[in-house]
């Protein structure tokens, strides 16, 4: 937005001829930022309340740091990367400023804000093997201003691992159930917890889990009341969701 069409919404505020409302929706409606190779959604947060999230899969470490110093630059002063490997994070660093962590292939432009809220996500996993989505999910829900407890390799297969962790279970406002194999875990959860639970099935398994589908039948199938389940391996989604549901 051009600084004199700035001035004119607010000047037309001020004297009366527009509501704030009315002022707000001309400012959610502005413009993208074109790059050629991407336009860029300088005023999701506004519209959203969450700035635009870079997917960094497919794309070069080149792109992703002229998207990120595009969105820090249109005043975005957090930015949240993901699907991105090491090397990738390597270039954008030499762009700008990024904090890369290596478990969930996820990175972020800027600083981590407080948590503003006073409820906790949990994010638990049935197996180390689930805790790149489990990271994935856990650094988006940090990004968004959450606390995060972090529950891993508290599966079924040894159910006295989860239940050790109990008191963390029912005193959270939302958890995440990461889990491969049968996904069993998400239904275990439920029934122990009194919030909603994000089911995240993961392509974790041998072949008959056809790469994460017998996980993700079985959480759609979930006998436990509250179990919401979000796509394969989508990390992201659960975390961003989680976040929504704990700032309601």
């Amino acid at each position: 937005m051009e600084q004199n069409e700035l001035k004119n919404i607010l000047k037309q505020v001020a004297d009366g001829n527009i509501d704030i409302d009315t002022a707000v929706l001309k400012f959610k409606n502005q413009p993208f930022e074109d790059l050629g190779f991407a336009k860029i959604d300088t005023h999701r947060g506004l519209r959203q309340g969450v700035g635009e999230v870079i997917y960094g899969a497919g794309k070069t470490g080149e792109q992703i740091a002229e998207i990120a110093r595009t969105l820090y630059d249109k005043g975005q002063k957090t930015i949240l990367i993901t699907r991105f490997s090491k090397e990738k994070a390597d270039i954008v660093k030499g762009f700008i400023d990024i904090q890369y962590f290596d478990v969930g292939n996820i990175g972020v432009v800027g600083k981590f804000p407080k948590a503003d809220t006073k409820g906790t996500i949990v994010v638990a996993t049935g197996g180390t093997s689930d805790m790149p989505v489990a990271e994935e999910a856990a650094v988006t829900a940090e990004v968004l201003g959450n606390k995060v407890v972090r529950l891993y390799d508290v599966g079924v297969a040894g159910i006295h691992r989860l239940l050790a962790h109990s008191e963390d279970i029912m005193k959270a406002k939302v958890i995440i159930a990461v889990a491969g194999m049968e996904g069993a875990l998400a239904s275990v959860i439920g029934g122990m917890a009194d919030c909603p639970v994000i089911a995240v099935p993961t392509s974790v398994g041998y072949g008959a889990s056809f790469g994460g589908v017998s996980a993700l039948l079985s959480m759609l199938n979930s006998c436990a009341s509250g179990v919401t389940v979000v796509n394969i391996d989508n990390g992201f989604g659960a975390g961003y969701t989680a976040s929504m549901i704990n700032h309601m």
